[in-house]
């Protein structure tokens, strides 16, 4: 199909599958370390500690993680490339040194056992794990920031390169080490995932050297307005509030998460093609909006499949290697989630919308509106109706979700309206 501006849907697909593929490896890389860590010692406290110290690292990760939507929205030129570094490698040193300062004994003894309450044998193997998460969440602002210019410039095929040198360090590493040493199966976890995004981090700013040395050499527009580290805030911070996985990480078994994360890609990736796509022809919309509808009919349509097909039973007891009775219990959180896909590519194309329009403060509300979605669910859900946590805790997020689309979108329509000539 073509729009009225001329995009088609091959290229749009052309610019999301490298992505895609991207994502699907990263995706890949949760199923590998568990399955690991399921055949060394002690896998329950590993697994469990693991966990706890993976949840943390995404969560001190998640104020960077959209510094990729930023990149690729503003830096077109000389000056807003170098603000934008600057403004990135200074957030990645305020995130590392807090996680430095959690990780002190004092503080971290009294969050995870304290109020987490956590048993001491998995406090003392998720410790040291979240030491060597350590670069982590500035590995993922370096790489995610420099993979935003690459995706700018339409260079999607050589994030996939990347992240497949990040799986393939991450699989060696874990190898490695669970072969030829006696670390807890936590620690291997922690070192195989931090050496991935470190190697990736690398390769992405290896690879993105001819885009850089292009902005650089490209002026600001005579009439172009400044880009000044006040407005890079007011974009970027907004967007920083509306994380999603440190909370998906803590409330969802990890093996369910797993695997509704592979059909939820599709979604993610494609709000930066739609960011790069919208911002340069406002008349490609119509084109985007028809490939976001498929792309959330597809996705959920597999999840679907899967969920209510032996093909689960396969994946749990097979790929993740639970026992009968948890694939049982996962296998209804499963059904829940298959909406999730389609949900987050609607969202993630709304989102993009904003961050074209340059109105990121409806995403900070909406971000807001789904989270006491999600926290008057759980509460309803578990303390009223009593369901099971696992089910609860789906069925929340996917309510709060919805909610956070319903915000979004007649904000969405006006940015639409507001911006081009082309309709929604």
């Amino acid at each position: 199909m073509i729009s009225k501006g001329g995009m088609t849907t091959s290229r749009i697909f052309r610019l999301w599958m490298p992505l895609e593929a991207a994502w699907l490896l990263m995706a890949a890389e949760g199923p590998f370390v568990t399955s690991v860590l399921a055949r060394m010692a002690e896998p329950t406290y590993n697994l469990a500690a693991f966990g706890v110290a993976f949840a943390f690292a995404m969560f001190f990760e998640s104020p960077i993680i959209l510094i990729m939507s930023a990149s690729t929205a503003l830096a077109g030129d000389r000056e807003s490339f170098l603000k934008l570094r600057r403004f990135t490698y200074a957030l990645n040193g305020g995130i590392t040194l807090a996680l430095g300062l959690f990780l002190l004994p004092p503080v971290f003894t009294w969050v995870t056992g304290t109020v987490m309450g956590l048993p001491r044998i998995v406090l003392d193997l998720a410790r040291p794990a979240c030491i060597l998460f350590l670069p982590w969440p500035a590995a993922i602002g370096y790489r995610r920031f420099y993979q935003g210019i690459l995706i700018r410039s339409g260079q999607t095929r050589r994030v996939a390169y990347g992240t497949s040198l990040r799986l393939a360090s991450m699989g060696g590493m874990a190898l490695v080490l669970s072969g030829l040493t006696s670390l807890p199966g936590a620690w291997v976890g922690a070192a195989a995932l931090s050496t991935g995004v470190v190697m990736e981090a690398v390769a992405s700013r290896f690879w993105a050297h001819g885009s850089i040395q292009r902005l650089l050499a490209t002026d600001p527009g005579r009439d172009a307005e400044p880009l000044t580290y006040r407005a890079i805030g007011q974009f970027y911070f907004p967007l920083a509030l509306t994380s999603r996985m440190p909370l998906e990480s803590l409330a969802v078994l990890p093996v369910v998460n797993s695997l509704v994360f592979i059909f939820v890609t599709g979604g993610l990736t494609f709000q930066e093609v739609a960011i790069t796509l919208f911002g340069n022809d406002r008349d490609a919309y119509p084109a985007l909006k028809r490939f976001a509808v498929g792309l959330g009919l597809i996705t959920s349509g597999g999840l679907i499949v899967i969920a209510f097909s032996p093909l689960l039973k396969l994946w749990l007891e097979g790929a993740a290697g639970l026992g009968p009775g948890l694939a049982r219990f996962a296998s209804v959180p499963v059904a829940i989630a298959a909406l999730q896909p389609a949900i987050t590519t609607c969202i993630s194309f709304q989102r993009s919308v904003l961050v074209v329009g340059r109105t990121t403060r409806p995403i900070t509300w909406a971000a807001g509106v789904e989270v006491a979605g999600i926290a008057m669910m759980l509460l309803v859900l578990t303390q009223i109706a009593g369901w099971v946590g696992a089910v609860a805790a789906v069925s929340a997020l996917v309510i709060g979700r919805l909610l956070a689309v319903a915000y979004l979108f007649p904000q969405a329509i006006r940015s639409v309206a507001g911006g081009s000539t082309t309709g929604p």
